[in-house]
């Protein structure tokens, strides 16, 4: 990646936006630069007008839809003339637009009115009288009218009657029953207490429910019908008045879509007087076809310099992502742990390789992969960035599945190219273990070399998962199988393990600003961590051989459940179980093994701190509404 400058005159800024666009390899640096002389914004104005320009073109085909999408036929400067003219252009046309706006949203109003008064009337429908009545106290009677929990209705009821007031209940749903409680004026006052003590809550009356319930149901569904003509006429109104102005607005999507890429820019440029500053990334490979497009573009002089990042900016340079339609979908993976920074090894290839291999030594299983890479290209449609993921992981668990001579679940159909999980049971926990071993050293050695690249190299050999770390490791192994064949650790294991150890302590105490007794109890815990954590990631991938025999357990089982059964549910029982194992199974070994590479793998050599590299570009289309 290059760290490019761009002089230009001001007045070549739209045809220099252009230019850049067309090569879809600048990424803007919006940093000022470092004259302090080029303080002035040359694009501010250019982007204020285009920002009010494609507002009122978003209002206006809002209520006129576009039924076609610009495409960029010819690609030309849009000035700064021509994008006010088209920005009063379309002014006027909103003025004219605005008007239909506001009759919609007052027959919205009327019918959001509709509803509401819907709602509350909902509440009294089954009170055939005229809720008129209900609106106030009387000279003689007073009106309650709310809901009541179910379980406290009895008590309220005779509490309400030696009050000297009459209790209906005309609705009762779920907990909660509808009640008008009707009494005379002068015995109101006690009974606020009474209500209050059995949750009584109001229902208030709105004004507008002045009758009966089942005459304002009628008058408000006529009222609805009435909206809904009034809606269709606008409608039609709105496209005849239309019709005429529809070239135009495409014309004016064309428009904007050829001054955007200035606008996109206006952050990145300065200025001062006739002589304009741009700055950006570039990938190395593409400076030379930039500088001949910016030759070809502008009619005016230019001055293009580039140079090699700078330390300090390594955190600013973008990332250029892998494009490759089969890694695609593994890179959206990766993606959700983050981006890899400048410099840094792009997992992407790895966690394919790694994240298929080990779903199909968990999943192996000729029949149930296939389901996988079937029913995953079946919807290729529905997951057009994603279905090759399902693609690829059956067709792993498929080459599995002949390795270990299983046939959905059966180990009986096919002969096993190589061992069976469930009769060598040992020979699979030694290649799990031998696989976590080796995706541990190689998971070390990109954090090493992550870290050299970066010019960290008291990191690469002191900080976690760096050479003294690894070396610790590989004195453990060794050691460990020492250990595990002839008795012994080992004389040069154990020097070697002791003296990393020591090595990583002193490091920890050198850099560690803590009184004496914190700073001996902080390495103390961390050194009895570095045993502990390699210890536990090696056996964490023994889970790696527990899947592949828990696949074969639970077919036994289902199996077994299938001979229990007549012959109709036999077979419904094996549908079902296998089913099951799909689902159940297939979820949780996806789980295992993303957690496996998050946490083994991308903790030791990953950071994703960056930023992917985001090109100036036309859009060779817009969204149609």
């Amino acid at each position: 990646m290059k760290h490019v400058r761009l002089l230009v005159l001001t007045e070549d800024l739209p045809q220099a936006s252009l230019a850049l666009a067309k090569t879809l390899s600048f990424h803007p640096d919006t940093r000022p630069p470092t004259e302090t002389r080029l303080d002035e914004l040359p694009g501010r104005t250019y982007r204020d007008t285009f920002s009010q320009a494609q507002s009122r073109l978003t209002k206006i085909t809002r209520l006129l839809p576009l039924t076609a999408a610009p495409e960029l036929a010819a690609v030309r400067v849009v000035t700064f003339a021509e994008l006010c003219e088209l920005n009063a252009q379309l002014g006027a046309l909103w003025n004219d637009a605005s008007r239909y706006e506001e009759e919609f949203r007052q027959l919205d109003d009327a019918e959001r009115l509709i509803k509401e008064q819907l709602a509350a009337l909902e509440n009294f429908a089954h009170l055939n009288i005229d809720l008129s009545l209900l609106h106030n106290k009387t000279r003689f009677l007073a009106f309650h009218v709310g809901l009541v929990p179910r379980e406290n209705l009895r008590q309220l009821e005779g509490a309400v009657q030696l009050a000297g007031h009459i209790l209906l209940i005309y609705k009762q749903q779920d907990d909660q029953a509808q009640i008008v409680i009707v009494g005379p004026t002068d015995h109101d006052a006690p009974l606020a207490p009474l209500l209050a003590a059995a949750g009584f809550q109001n229902l208030p009356i709105p004004a507008e429910l002045d009758r009966k319930p089942a005459e304002l149901l009628e008058d408000l569904a006529a009222h609805r019908l009435a909206i809904a003509e009034q809606r269709r006429a606008l409608h039609t109104r709105l496209e005849q008045w239309g019709e005429p102005f529809r070239e135009q607005l495409l014309a004016a999507q064309h428009t904007l879509m050829l001054a955007e890429p200035l606008v996109t820019l206006d952050s990145a440029l300065r200025s001062s007087g006739q002589l304009a500053h741009l700055a950006g990334w570039v990938p190395a490979r593409a400076v030379a076809s930039l500088k001949r497009q910016l030759r070809q573009s502008l009619t005016q002089p230019f001055d293009l310099s580039w140079r090699n990042p700078r330390p300090d900016e390594r955190k600013l340079v973008p990332t250029v992502p892998l494009k490759s339609r089969w890694l695609a979908p593994f890179a959206l993976l990766v993606k959700q742990y983050g981006i890899p920074a400048y410099g840094e090894i792009d997992p992407t290839p790895l966690f394919a390789a790694t994240f298929l291999l080990m779903f199909g030594m968990m999943f192996g299983d000729l029949g149930h992969g296939a389901v996988i890479a079937g029913a995953a290209y079946w919807a290729r449609h529905k997951l057009p960035d994603f279905y090759l993921f399902g693609v690829f992981a059956g067709i792993s668990s498929m080459l599995f599945g002949l390795l270990f001579g299983s046939i959905f679940g059966y180990e009986d159909i096919i002969s096993a190219w190589w061992m069976s999980p469930l009769h060598d049971p040992i020979l699979m926990l030694e290649v799990a273990l031998g696989w976590g071993i080796i995706f541990i050293i190689v998971a070390c050695l990109l954090g090493i070399y992550n870290r050299l690249v970066i010019g960290d190299v008291i990191g690469a050999v002191f900080e976690r998962h760096g050479v003294i770390n690894l070396l610790f490791y590989l004195a453990f192994l060794t050691g460990g199988y020492g250990l595990a064949t002839a008795g012994s650790f080992g004389t040069l294991p154990s020097i070697l393990a002791i003296i990393t150890l020591l090595a990583l302590a002193a490091f920890q105490w050198h850099h560690l600003n803590a009184p004496t007794g914190e700073k001996i109890l902080v390495v103390v815990i961390e050194t009895l961590d570095t045993i502990i954590v390699y210890l536990s990631n090696t056996l964490s991938f023994l889970r790696v051989s527990a899947f592949s025999l828990n696949h074969v357990a639970l077919a036994l089982a289902i199996f077994t459940l299938a001979d229990m059964m007549g012959v109709f549910g036999h077979i419904v029982t094996l549908i079902l179980g296998n089913i099951f194992i799909l689902v159940l199974e297939g979820g949780i070994v996806m789980i295992q093994v993303m957690r496996l590479q998050y946490y083994e793998g991308f903790s030791r050599y990953f950071s994703g701190d960056g930023h992917a590299f985001a090109p100036l570009q036309l859009r060779r289309k817009t969204v149609v509404n």
